[in-house]
């Protein structure tokens, strides 16, 4: 009779900065080692978790990847580019998070391509690059320091408190807004007492639904406005 094997849930932790440092340079340890192999040298693979529906399993909780991994080599057709991109965003994080930087997917991507542009033709292989480097460390993008873009701005009778207990009033932002973040994991509750929610592209329509209404107010980028009464 054949034995099935228990898969285990593999779960992305929102490690600290000297974490996902000492981390990458572990990888940078064993890539270093395998070239200076007497026997049998060669360029290490990237040991990624699969991201494949196969590699899915389901709890009270939702859906997770489990523990099947994949291994992306450098000598595999059609991977060197994308083996040297992973490194590449590994390096970068790096560097951002000992100087205590962070960064958008976008401001990563140009980042990237000023300094070998010879390996990046667009976005997206940034951002896959971005996710088989959350495979290889088993953190979060948070974690290497890597941002969505704001997807907007918000202004008026609300009160965020973020995840780490800060709070941001945005009846007391002026004639600012505060940048509303694609990341909602840095959220932790809203406040309002407002009576309906407005998103608006035009500035002039902004600023007299703010001055003259007891109302929350957020731009939206590229779109037309919409109206949501709570």
């Amino acid at each position: 009779m054949a034995m099935v094997q228990e898969r285990a849930m593999v779960l992305a932790d929102d490690a600290d900065p000297s974490e996902v440092r000492r981390r990458i340079e572990c990888l940078v340890k064993l890539f270093l080692k395998s070239l200076m192999a007497e026997k049998d040298v060669a360029i290490r693979p990237l040991s990624l978790v699969c991201r494949k529906d196969r590699n899915t399993g389901v709890d009270g909780d939702g859906i997770h990847l489990m523990d099947g991994t994949y291994e992306k080599d450098f000598t595999m057709k059609k991977c060197g580019k994308s083996f040297f991109r992973v490194w590449k965003v590994m390096e970068t994080c790096y560097h951002l998070l000992g100087i205590g930087k962070q960064l958008t997917q976008r401001e990563l991507f140009y980042k990237i391509l000023s300094s070998s542009g010879s390996y990046v033709t667009g976005q997206n292989q940034v951002n896959s690059a971005i996710q088989d480097a959350v495979a290889v460390l088993l953190c979060t993008r948070r974690s290497l320091g890597i941002l969505a873009s704001s997807k907007g701005l918000v202004v008026g009778r609300l009160v965020i408190e973020e995840h780490d207990g800060d709070t941001i009033d945005c009846s007391n932002l002026g004639s600012s807004a505060h940048p509303i973040s694609a990341d909602m994991n840095m959220r932790e509750r809203f406040y309002s007492d407002a009576r309906y929610i407005l998103v608006i592209e035009k500035e002039r329509a902004f600023r007299i639904w703010l001055l003259e209404h007891s109302c929350i107010v957020c731009t939206k980028n590229s779109r037309v406005c919409q109206f949501s009464p709570l």
